[in-house]
C-alpha cells in the first residue's frame, strides 16, 4: 500500500526538520508517524485545530549536562549528559537511559519520540523520554564506572521521581550501571525510592522477567502476526541479529516456541548453525565470559562463523533484528524476501530503514514495528513499578504470563486501529494511529499544556 503525505503532515515534518537541524535519527521517526496519520487527521479536525502533532513532536523538556569524572589514572574525563522528557500525558516520563559514543540529542529525541507511541501501546499509564550519555563503559574499570555514574546522576537526580520521570537501562546502560545510579539517588536525596528507577537487582526492589522481557516480548509480537496468518513459530527457522541481552533472550523464546534459531550477529561477523543455536554456549560466551561469537564458533562444531557480510544473507523464516538503528536496508530486506521470510519483528529501535519497510510491504511480508514488537521491556518496567509501589514481588511465572497477555493485546490495539483507518494488516501504520490517538486524547482532556 502506498501512504499519502496530506500536505498539512508534510509541513508539519518540514518545521520539525527546520526546528530540529542535523538530527537524523528524530527525522526519520517523526516522518515515519506522521506518514501514517492523515486519515486521523480526517477524522479527527480537532488535532489539527489544537496542533496536536506540533506539541507531540515538541518535548516538554530537553536537558543538557555536563558529567565530570576522574578516570583509574586520576586523569579528569568530560562527558555529555542528557534527558529529554518528551510526553507525560499518560503518566511520568518512561524511558531508558544509552551510555555509548554514538549518544547525541538527535539520538536521544528519536528514542524519545518512539518511547511515547511505545509507552501508549501497552495500554500502562507511563509517558515518554530517554536520556543517556556519549560515555562509553566498555573497555571501563567497575570503580570509572561507578564514578561516572555518581556524577551523572549528581546532576539527573533532581529531574527524578517516581511521579515525575522514572528512567530504565538501555544500551551500555544494566544492571551495575542502574546500581551505582541508584546508590547514589538515595545518598543525594536520603529516600529509598524504588520506583524512581528500574531494571534494578532482584535483592532491592527489580522485578522478575525484565532481563528477558525485550527479548520475550519481541518474539511473542512474532508469534502474534503468524497466528494471525494462520500459522505459527512452531518448526519455523529464525535469524536474529545481535548478540546482546535482547538478541539473546529473542533467541531463548523463539526456541522454547519451537522455532530454531539459525544464526545471530555482533560487530565482526555473523556465526550460523543450521542444527540451532546451543543457547547455554551463547549465553556463557556473551554474557559470562563477554567474548566474540568466533569463540562460540570454536566451541560448537556444528557452527561456523562468517567474518563480516551481513547476518540477513541467512535465509529464515522469521528474522528478529535487533542490534541497532537502522541495520536492515532496502538490500537486506530484498534478500531476506527472496529467502522465504514471512515475518519480521523488531527488537531494536527502528532497525529498519524506510526503504526496507516498504520492501517488506511490496512482498506482503507481515512486519512488527519496535514501538510495537520490542514495547515488552518498558511494559515489564511498568509492572516493576507497581510492584515497587505495592511493596511486593511476583514469580517469574506470573510475570512472564503478564508480559504475554501485554504483547497479544498490543498486536491487538495495532491490528485494530489499521482496520479502523483503512490500512488492514499494515502494523505499522496501526501502531502509530494507536499510540498516537491515546496520546492526543490525554492531552486534549488535560488542556493547553
Amino acid at each position: 500500500m502506498t501512504h499519502v503525505v496530506a500536505p498539512v503532515v508534510e509541513n508539519i515534518y518540514e518545521e520539525v526538520v527546520r526546528r530540529n537541524p542535523a538530527e537524523g535519527e528524530f527525522h526519520q521517526a517523526v516522518r515515519e508517524v506522521l506518514e501514517s496519520l492523515a486519515p486521523v487527521l480526517a477524522r479527527h479536525p480537532e488535532y489539527t485545530e489544537l496542533k496536536t502533532i506540533e506539541r507531540i513532536c515538541e518535548p516538554e523538556r530537553q536537558i543538557i549536562f555536563r558529567v565530570p569524572w576522574t578516570d583509574d589514572r586520576g586523569e579528569v574525563q568530560i562527558n555529555r549528559g542528557f534527558r529529554v522528557e518528551f510526553n507525560s500525558a499518560l503518566g511520568p516520563y518512561k524511558g531508558g537511559l544509552r551510555f555509548h559514543p554514538s549518544v547525541y540529542l538527535g539520538i536521544v529525541k528519536f528514542l524519545g519520540f518512539e518511547q511515547i507511541f511505545k509507552n501508549a501501546l501497552t495500554g500502562m499509564p507511563i509517558g515518554g523520554g530517554k536520556g543517556g550519555s556519549d560515555f562509553d563503559p566498555k573497555g571501563r574499570s567497575d570503580a570509572e564506572v561507578m564514578r561516572f555514574c555518581q556524577s551523572f546522576m549528581t546532576e539527573l537526580y533532581r529531574h527524578l521521581g517516581e511521579h515525575t520521570d522514572v528512567p530504565a537501562g538501555d544500551v551500555g546502560v544494566g544492571a551495575r550501571e542502574i546500581g551505582y545510579l541508584f546508590g547514589q539517588y538515595k545518598r543525594i536525596t536520603n529516600r529509598y525510592e524504588s520506583g524512581v528507577l528500574t531494571g534494578k537487582g532482584l535483592t532491592w526492589g527489580g522485578a522478575r522477567v525484565r532481563t528477558e522481557a525485550t527479548g520475550y516480548g519481541a518474539t511473542f509480537f512474532a508469534s502474534e502476526m503468524l497466528t494471525a496468518r494462520g500459522t505459527s513459530l512452531e518448526g519455523r527457522t529464525v535469524v536474529v541479529s545481535g548478540s546482546g541481552n535482547v538478541a539473546l533472550y529473542a533467541v531463548e523464546k523463539a526456541t522454547q516456541l519451537g522455532a530454531t534459531v539459525v544464526a545471530c550477529s555482533d560487530s565482526g561477523g555473523y556465526v550460523v548453525d543450521e542444527a540451532g543455536l546451543d543457547l547455554r554456549v551463547l549465553q556463557e560466551v556473551k554474557e559470562v565470559q563477554r567474548g566474540r561469537l568466533t569463540d562460540y564458533a570454536e566451541r560448537v562444531r556444528s557452527a561456523r562463523h562468517v567474518a563480516g557480510g551481513s547476518v540477513w544473507d541467512v535465509p529464515c523464516h522469521v528474522a528478529i533484528p535487533s542490534a541497532t538503528q537502522n541495520e536492515l536496508d532496502a538490500d537486506a530486506a530484498a534478500r531476506l524476501v527472496r529467502n522465504g521470510c514471512i515475518a519480521v519483528s523488531e527488537g531494536a529501535n527502528m532497525p529498519s530503514t524506510p526503504e526496507a519497510l516498504a520492501v517488506f510491504r511490496q512482498a506482503g511480508t507481515a512486519f512488527g514495528p519496535g514501538k510495537a514488537a520490542n514495547a515488552g521491556g518498558v511494559a515489564t518496567s511498568a509492572l516493576e513499578m507497581q510492584q515497587n509501589a505495592s511493596r511486593d514481588s511476583w514469580t517469574f511465572e506470573h510475570t512472564e504470563t503478564r508480559l504475554e497477555q501485554i504483547m497479544h493485546d498490543i498486536h491487538a490495539r495495532c491490528a485494530e486501529a489499521a482496520e479502523e483507518y483503512g490500512t488492514p494488516g499494515d502494523l505499522v501504520a496501526g501502531a502509530n494511529i494507536a499510540g498516537f490517538t491515546r496520546v492526543a486524547e490525554a492531552m486534549h482532556a488535560h488542556g493547553l499544556v
